[in-house]
């Protein structure tokens, strides 16, 4: 997976904080992004460093690469109150972030340098000729027509992302029933029979039974009974507890951004000036 460093310019603040936004609306993270203008270099200094004109600033970020004359435009854009945004970003989605950027107005680099005195055109040209030569980043695959293809030498491809929805089981819970044994206190009221012995005593005036009189030991008894609660327990089954699964369906409503690109035509008149915007 290999990155490459997308550098871009713009005159004006307000062009690169809309490219920065569109970057982010296009899917490429915050941390990817750098920008730098006065308010940065500065650094808590009062004026910006003088260095920020210097090559070997540029050079120190954006590798020796770097030609002297895009360092210098560099420089005296940012003197100038510009901005220059640089993107980190993926070899496959670098054309995704040159479409995005080009629709916000970043200077030319190698005609800045031109027009304001910084290099020859020759200098610029072979500059130009010795970036042509070097393998440029593999464009995003979107059908184009054939005829389309030999009439325009160049064709701005454009993609969208589609939005598929698809499903999975995942686990999202569990339901565990245990059996566990406990006491309770219960009392109930049962009626106990006792037999106890009791002495019957009577007087006797009948002549007959004074005549018979028997002198021996004798003794006589009764067996006294009583009633014990005797205490016994039996087991039943009462209740069967199971598990089973209840299916049921609801519609979830899934949000997602998908990423378009569009195209912004311009029309200038031979000074440069704007005369038409439109957004087919």
């Amino acid at each position: 997976m290999a990155y490459e460093t997308l550098v871009a310019v713009f005159d004006t603040p307000e062009h690169a904080e809309a490219a920065v936004e569109a970057l982010k609306a296009g899917g490429f993270h915050e941390d990817d992004i750098s920008i730098f203008d006065n308010d940065r270099l500065s650094a808590g200094t009062s004026t910006i460093s003088k260095d920020v004109k210097a090559a070997g600033l540029w050079h120190r970020m954006f590798g020796t690469g770097l030609y002297k004359h895009e360092a210098a435009v560099f420089g005296q854009t940012v003197d100038q109150g510009g901005t220059v945004l640089s993107l980190r970003v993926l070899d496959s989605e670098v054309a995704h972030a040159i479409g995005i950027l080009d629709l916000h107005r970043p200077i030319d680099v190698h005609d800045r340098a031109v027009t304001s005195g910084i290099a020859t055109a020759a200098t610029v040209e072979t500059a130009a000729k010795a970036i042509a030569e070097v393998p440029v980043a593999v464009a995003q695959k979107v059908a184009v027509t054939p005829k389309i293809a030999d009439t325009h030498g160049e064709v701005l491809r454009l993609a969208e992302e589609q939005l598929q929805v698809g499903k999975q089981n995942v686990e999202a819970g569990r339901t565990r029933v245990r059996r566990f044994t406990t006491e309770r206190e219960v009392s109930a009221d049962v009626t106990l029979h006792e037999e106890h012995a009791e002495l019957l005593r009577r007087a006797i005036s009948e002549p007959a039974k004074i005549a018979d009189l028997d002198w021996s030991d004798r003794s006589i008894e009764v067996i006294e009974t009583a009633e014990q609660a005797l205490v016994s327990k039996t087991a039943r089954v009462v209740e069967e507890v199971a598990l089973d699964k209840i299916g049921t369906d609801h519609i979830e409503t899934v949000h997602e951004k998908l990423r378009r690109q569009q195209v912004e035509v311009e029309r200038v008149d031979a000074t440069g000036k704007p005369i038409q915007a439109t957004k087919p």
